[in-house]
């Protein structure tokens, strides 16, 4: 996934984060500078729904237009993975044997 945050604020003439920060404030978002400039610099690896829903009020938006699928990375991905004895890349899982666990205390 691509992160759009910045050009979504673009069209809406939110050139500062500090600018936007104060109107998902308005919103009843509180975002920390630090984390408000995670978002705005690069790709978030986590976001609250709830969040995403008021930055996608405050910039009349859809979570669609903030999170742009990149199809063509999953498939690189898959073509990196080591093909297993099964033929794909995910490895085969079986079960360990060993000592059984001992009984509880009496």
């Amino acid at each position: 996934m691509r992160w759009n945050l910045r050009l979504k604020a673009a069209e809406r003439g939110i050139w500062k984060s500090t600018e936007l920060r104060r109107m998902l404030a308005d919103a009843g978002l509180e975002i920390s500078a630090g984390k408000m400039s995670a978002l705005w610099t690069g790709t978030p690896t986590t976001i609250r729904l709830d969040d995403l829903d008021v930055i996608c009020a405050v910039l009349d938006c859809d979570p669609t237009a903030l999170l742009i699928p990149e199809p063509e990375k999953v498939a690189a991905r898959r073509r990196d993975e080591p093909i297993t004895e099964t033929g794909t890349g995910s490895p085969t899982v079986t079960p360990r044997f060993g000592k059984p666990r001992s009984e509880p205390p009496l």
